[in-house]
């Protein structure tokens, strides 16, 4: 394990994009860029919480501005722009995102205000290149990280209070259907995720302090421990060698608190594959 990062305060959805780890600081509201030498830069700032990211297929930044209820996109210039308005679908917390191919958006709403709020069935809603949104999918137990197969066929999502990796077919127009478990995890409650390309999932598991490289159907092919919450990970991709990235900190609740944050990286049998 190296720490290439401290001193994060609420660190989130990492991405590898363009040789670089792209993650969110939720604490004091920045998207970074972390190179694998551990220098880094601040991208964006938008006052959300929470804020998680991916990428259109022209390489623009998606971000999720949670407290605004919108979707918001960073031109060439630096500025930010509306991306889509998710308000009228759900005043609840948006959470997670991932983009495919095409540049459809799927972004997740746990259904319910958090924390302190009374769990609710949480959604996933489609937001097309052009910015028009829709739900797609319904029904889900505090839905959290997600990710698209290396086939582009199938959206995999973390349901963390169901304690499972919950799979759908992606059909030709960005649908959602065939709901099925991908694979069932006992015990631990998936956070973010990615899928590497030999077809395996990474969970993170906050309170497990741990990431598991599983496969569909159950087996757990490997895992690495953290002495503190596991939030999310990624995958190296190119010509890096295979390296699994990890955000984990102290988890006090949504208060304020230390930056007891960390980028961590670890071996990984595999590179990252599909989306994000």
């Amino acid at each position: 394990m190296t720490v290439l990062m401290e001193g994060i305060v609420f660190g989130e959805s990492p991405r590898w994009h363009d040789g670089r780890v792209w993650f969110s600081d939720w604490g004091v509201h920045q998207v970074i860029a972390l190179d694998p030498g551990g220098r880094y830069e601040v991208i964006a700032s938008v006052p959300s919480f929470p804020m998680c990211i991916d990428f259109l297929p022209d390489g623009r930044l998606l971000v999720v501005d949670s407290a605004r209820r919108r979707l918001l996109r960073r031109e060439p210039s630096g500025s930010m722009a509306c991306h889509a308005d998710l308000g009228p679908i759900s005043g609840k917390p948006w959470n997670d995102l991932v983009v495919d191919a095409r540049g459809n958006a799927y972004v997740n709403n746990i259904g319910f205000d958090f924390p302190g709020g009374k769990p609710a069935p949480g959604i996933v809603a489609l937001v097309t290149p052009e910015g028009s949104a829709r739900p797609v999918a319904g029904n889900l137990a505090f839905p959290n990280g997600m990710a698209i197969t290396a086939d582009g066929g199938t959206l995999i999502v973390a349901e963390s209070h169901a304690s499972r990796l919950t799979a759908y077919d992606i059909g030709p127009g960005g649908g959602l259907d065939r709901r099925r478990v991908w694979a069932a995890t006992p015990g631990d409650h998936p956070d973010g995720i990615c899928v590497d390309s030999e077809g395996a999932v990474w969970y993170a598991d906050v309170a497990g302090r741990r990431c598991v490289r599983i496969r569909e159907g159950g087996e757990i092919l490997a895992s690495v421990e953290l002495d503190r919450g596991a939030f999310s990970c990624t995958l190296s991709r190119g010509d890096q060698p295979p390296q699994l990235y990890v955000v984990g900190q102290q988890w006090n609740g949504a208060q304020a608190q230390a930056p007891t944050g960390q980028v961590l990286v670890f071996p990984a049998p595999a590179s990252g594959a599909g989306k994000p």
